[in-house]
């Protein structure tokens, strides 16, 4: 691989040998539009629509990862693996060198439970608690973790479907191309001249089966990748460190503020305080006077109070001493009376006597008459 891929024209693609392409007799009828002609048998593809094209495809990919997107490498093939591998550990993106597992991408929510999975055995095995298992269980948790790691191993910290798939030969990796398309992924990819164009929304004419096509397709994109995505995480180190300072800001304007308002409020009790004191010792001596003068009011009153008392119980044992006087001065008033006058007759002989009266009376009354 050379030092600079960014700077990547016509004598470069020529060099790598992205020129050649499969045997005539082994070509998809679609390529015909980026072939520039055929020599012993072999078709030649046109590098200036490769250099255009790559440029397109390569200024597509530094826009996507300068937004933060996520742009997955695939490519399973051996001539492409390492060099897939690199660039997209260098680029801090997912990456499948060694399997598509089928559903990756349509079925990312059975793949994310995997993938946590894979993320709970490497703890265990990185804190050593793997080790203690009894031997039959940690040699099934090694066997799962390291079927994971072949599988998921390069998505391991992809938590959601990615923006942009960068597919090296399109035949070989068709289960990816089919799920991208099916949820509407733009594809980048290298197609070569056996390889059906029509899926790919930006295509890249040139040869898959070289490792050096493969390793300057992928290091042109690679590098503009690399400098988007790294102008974008500075950016968002930028921002958080900013937000973080802002945060900062208002928490110790909060707290400055809060501060004051304290003091505030503590320098309004001290006053309060020091002027109920001050009221307190002026109004000392008149609440004494006060006190004193209450005291002589309540004295007067309870001497008041008393008389009033004393008095009443006099006037009482008067009138006790007036009715006995009365009590035994009755007795002799109306023992003179009953010795002058002769006593009554008792109501029955009165009863009695008019009663024999009554018929004399009647007799004188009939003889008169006669």
């Amino acid at each position: 691989m050379t030092d600079s891929n960014a700077d990547t024209g016509i004598k470069e693609l020529l060099e790598a040998g992205v020129h050649f392409g499969h045997q005539t007799r082994r070509w998809d009828p679609a390529m015909r539009r980026y072939i520039h002609g055929e020599r012993d048998g072999i078709h030649i593809i046109d590098l200036l629509q490769t250099e255009a094209l790559l440029d397109k495809a390569r200024d597509f990919c530094s826009d996507v990862a300068a937004r933060g997107g996520k742009i997955l490498f695939v490519g399973t093939k051996k001539q492409a693996r390492d060099t897939i591998e690199e660039w997209a550990e260098k680029t801090g993106m997912p990456f499948v060198s060694r399997r598509w597992l089928g559903g990756l991408l349509t079925n990312f929510g059975t793949i994310s439970k995997r993938i946590k999975r894979l993320h709970e055995l490497t703890d265990l095995e990185a804190t050593g608690q793997l080790a203690l298992l009894p031997t039959k269980e940690r040699m099934a948790r090694e066997a799962e973790l390291r079927k994971l790691e072949f599988n998921l191993g390069g998505v391991r910290d992809m938590q959601r479907p990615p923006d942009v798939i960068f597919v090296i030969d399109l035949n070989a990796e068709e289960i990816a191309v089919n799920e991208a398309t099916r949820l509407g992924i733009p594809i980048v990819a290298l197609v070569d001249t056996n390889c059906n164009p029509r899926p790919v929304e930006y295509v890249i004419p040139g040869n898959d089966d070289a490792i050096r096509s493969c390793e300057r397709i992928v290091g042109t994109l690679g590098e503009s990748i690399l400098t988007s995505a790294t102008a974008y995480r500075q950016a968002e180190e930028a921002r958080r460190k900013r937000e973080e300072e802002e945060r900062k800001k208002r928490e110790e304007e909060q707290r400055r503020k809060r501060e004051e308002e304290e003091a505030r409020k503590a320098a309004e009790a001290t006053a309060r305080a020091e002027a109920e004191a001050a009221q307190k010792q002026e109004a000392t001596p008149k609440q004494e006077a006060a006190k004193q003068e209450a005291a002589k009011q309540e004295a007067a009153a309870k001497q008041e109070e008393a008389a009033k008392q004393e008095a009443a119980a006099k006037q009482e044992v008067a009138a006790k001493q007036e009715g006995d006087q009365q009590q035994q001065a009755a007795p002799e008033q109306e023992a003179a009376p009953t010795e002058a006058a002769p006593p009554a007759p008792a109501p029955e002989q009165q009863a009695a006597d008019e009663a024999e009266s009554a018929p004399a009376a009647s007799g004188a009354t009939e003889g008169g008459e006669k």
